[in-house]
């Protein structure tokens, strides 16, 4: 091998491992399912602090750029998606109870989506009402997990099995992937 050769040939080994060593390891394999579960509990969280009319704690699961309904006539920011959902934080129009079924992390490991059951009550006459909801939680810059993206389905009457269906369909505990 000449000079020359061997020259390019240990450019191109040093290129090569230069490349190498700039590509990013790949993610820890538990990372996904790290973040999954936690959107799923920060999901349980966020449905708790409304079933609790708490509207600091409500604030606090939000992006401060979210936006709600995207499906329709969105709400921006979080002050104007709290001022939009204050009579359900009260719980004195409709109660509203949710919680994840499944929960997807996308490949940045910071966005993920959540979707599940969504159950309204009419404090008036009792009556019951069941939906969707789905949202993307982005990981803010203090790494909690905020709800950056929500809409659902509309609601429809459901009967007491429903209901029933709904209680027993809820699940504390992130399921295994």
């Amino acid at each position: 091998m000449t000079d020359g050769l061997r020259l390019s040939a240990l450019l191109g080994l040093a290129g090569l491992a230069t490349g190498v060593a700039a590509v990013e390891p790949p993610p820890h394999p538990g990372m996904a399912s790290d973040a999954r579960c936690a959107v799923w509990t920060r999901e349980l969280g966020f449905a708790a602090a409304l079933a609790r009319h708490d509207t600091t704690a409500f604030a606090g699961f939000l992006h401060a750029d979210a936006v709600f309904g995207v499906g329709h006539q969105p709400t921006r920011g979080r002050d104007a998606i709290v001022a939009d959902w204050m009579p359900l934080i009260e719980g004195k129009a409709l109660e509203l109870r949710w919680y994840p079924e499944r929960v997807s992390v996308g490949g940045d490991g910071r966005t993920a989506y959540s979707s599940g059951p969504a159950l309204y009550r009419n404090p008036k006459d009792g009556s019951h009402r069941l939906g969707r909801f789905g949202s993307v939680w982005q990981q803010d810059r203090d790494g909690q997990w905020r709800v950056i993206f929500d809409d659902g389905v509309r609601p429809l009457p459901v009967d007491e099995a429903g209901v029933k269906a709904f209680e027993a369909g809820r699940r504390d505990a992130c399921p295994a992937a």
